[in-house]
């Protein structure tokens, strides 16, 4: 069975790390029959989104990539699905897999559907019912497309039963518990990369910000900024290119009040910098559920969430107006929770198993 999986940006390299595991753990074990094969889009091409994500989490090289690049949503979609064609055609893949809710996700799972080839999505169903948001329709148009739906939570299968989808979900638990897991046992005694003027021994927060509808608006990527400086405690903000370039286009300071600004970091050191954290300050998706994973309260400077288990269990705040970010931070620590909405850590052969049962029966 010839698995290929579609990567293109940051939290995609994250996710594919256990699949990439498990596959070499079956071959190991005798499983000659299965190959695995990822095509990097080129979505995130700077080597702090890219290249450092494939070093430290071991991943193998990609068997081909596109390098397609940034541009606007419309552009990129469009190259993606023009270079990945001529790939899938070559490779002629049991299974294309694709996950969550990037360009590269959708493009992946149109190019494939087109040439008739079968199409799994990990991290199916989530929904923030924001459709302004790009991941919404990108997520919505990936689950109607597929045939094979890999949800993370119950809320997840729930949903994709209203939009008439139940046949083809398969809830596995989501894929980035085992790779937070892992990640987290091997940065334990590890001292925390932090920016200049942050004390790994005293309180502080990390936080990113880099969705469109914080940092495509002058005035409201300024409001966010100034809540973050408020802060009672230094803010490690980890820089993403978009809000970089945003902020030197409009002469926004990103080193003002509590904030110690510095480059992305790769994913077993922001792990340990989230572990060590009083709590994240955040616009990401998987951010907040990693938060939730290492025991870290998180506040999330949106309107709304696709992780609704982290608020319902007291580990999550919303945060609309980030002029209410330094009440929100000051806010006591929950309770401990023994809740694991999002499935225990042994997803990855979850998928095999299902993708190989499938593949068998054909």
């Amino acid at each position: 069975m010839r698995v290929v999986s579609v990567v293109g940006a940051r939290p995609e390299f994250i996710q594919v790390a256990p699949l990439c595991w498990a596959f070499e753990r079956h071959r190991d074990a005798g499983r000659d029959d299965l190959e695995h094969i990822m095509i990097h889009t080129g979505q995130h091409y700077d080597r702090l989104m890219s290249d450092v994500f494939f070093e430290s989490l071991r991943l193998p090289a990609p068997g081909v990539m596109l390098g397609v690049g940034s541009g606007s949503h419309g552009m990129q979609t469009g190259g993606i699905l023009a270079a990945i064609e001529p790939a899938l055609q070559d490779l002629e893949p049991d299974w294309v897999v694709v996950f969550g809710d990037t360009n590269s996700t959708i493009a992946g799972a149109l190019a494939a559907v087109k040439l008739h080839l079968p199409v799994a999505h990990v991290e199916a169903g989530l929904r923030s019912f924001n459709r302004a948001m790009p991941e919404e329709i990108n997520r919505i148009l990936t689950d109607h497309a597929a045939d094979l739906l890999f949800t993370p939570t119950d809320q997840a299968s729930r949903q994709l039963a209203t939009e008439g989808l139940a046949e083809r979900v398969r809830q596995v638990g989501d894929i980035k518990t085992e790779v937070t897991f892992a990640v987290r046992d091997q940065v334990a005694g590890r001292p925390a990369a932090l920016p200049d003027g942050v004390d790994p021994d005293r309180p502080y927060y990390l936080a990113t910000v880099h969705r469109a509808e914080n940092t495509d608006d002058p005035k409201r990527l300024a409001q966010v900024l100034e809540g973050l400086a408020s802060a009672p405690h230094p803010v490690a903000l980890l820089v993403h290119p978009r809000l970089r370039d945003h902020c030197a286009s409009w002469g926004l300071s990103l080193d003002q009040g509590s904030l110690r600004p510095s480059a992305p970091l790769d994913y077993p050191e922001m792990v340990r910098a989230v572990m060590g954290s009083a709590g994240v300050i955040t616009d990401s998706g998987g951010l907040q559920k990693e938060a939730f994973l290492l025991g870290v309260p998180c506040t999330t400077v949106r309107t709304e969430t696709e992780w609704t288990e982290t608020v319902d269990l007291g580990w999550n705040v919303l945060c609309p107006d980030a002029t209410e970010l330094p009440e929100l931070l000051a806010r006591p620590a929950p309770g401990p929770c023994s809740a694991t909405p999002y499935g225990t850590g042994d997803t990855a052969d979850a998928i095999i198993a299902e993708l190989s049962s499938i593949d068998s029966m054909r």
